[in-house]
């Protein structure tokens, strides 16, 4: 795999364990999504999460880093999915094997062929609690485990959340 794409909200609000976060705090299920993304990765494969912020009329689409794992919030009036499937089609256009992680249907039948394979929401979940999965024992670059809203700035924390809420994004 070189790259990944995962469908955010489609993943937050699909699995018990996101989802019961998201109840409490949405800012800490989005942070921990992406935490385990980029252990996921961990350097063999381009992260990126596609949250909707088609409701949110600032969202400018505009992509943003943390962790090794590129942030996309869809521009007002458009959603996560036409994202996510343009992106797909980038990366077949360029031969680039990608994973899509998606349980939207129509999505997953968009997306694929000549590279890009999808997975669905409950299937990357298990795979991040794996037994098997070494991943969850890898460290930081600083050489710091930990989760990420540990590792990461506050400042930065408080963009995701901006990035999320700004002009009073309705999260569908």
């Amino acid at each position: 795999m070189e790259r990944l794409i995962v469908d955010g909200y489609n993943l937050i609000f699909s699995d018990a364990h996101y989802a019961s976060l998201a109840r409490d705090d949405l800012d800490t299920a989005r942070a921990q999504l992406v935490e385990d993304v980029a252990a996921y990765c961990r350097g063999e494969a381009r992260g990126t999460v596609v949250f909707d912020g088609g409701g949110n009329p600032a969202s400018d689409g505009t992509p943003h880093h943390i962790a090794g794992v590129t942030i996309l919030f869809s521009r007002a009036g458009e959603t996560a999915d036409s994202v996510i499937e343009a992106l797909a089609a980038r990366a077949r256009d360029r031969d680039e094997r990608t994973v899509v992680v998606t349980s939207d249907a129509d999505t997953q039948w968009t997306v694929m062929g000549r590279g890009v394979t999808r997975m669905s929401s409950s299937e990357f979940c298990d795979a991040l609690r794996s037994e098997t999965g070494d991943w969850k024992s890898d460290v930081s670059a600083e050489g710091r485990k930990g989760v990420l809203q540990e590792r990461i700035a506050p400042d930065v924390r408080d963009a995701l959340s901006r990035w999320a809420r700004a002009g009073g994004a309705q999260i569908t």
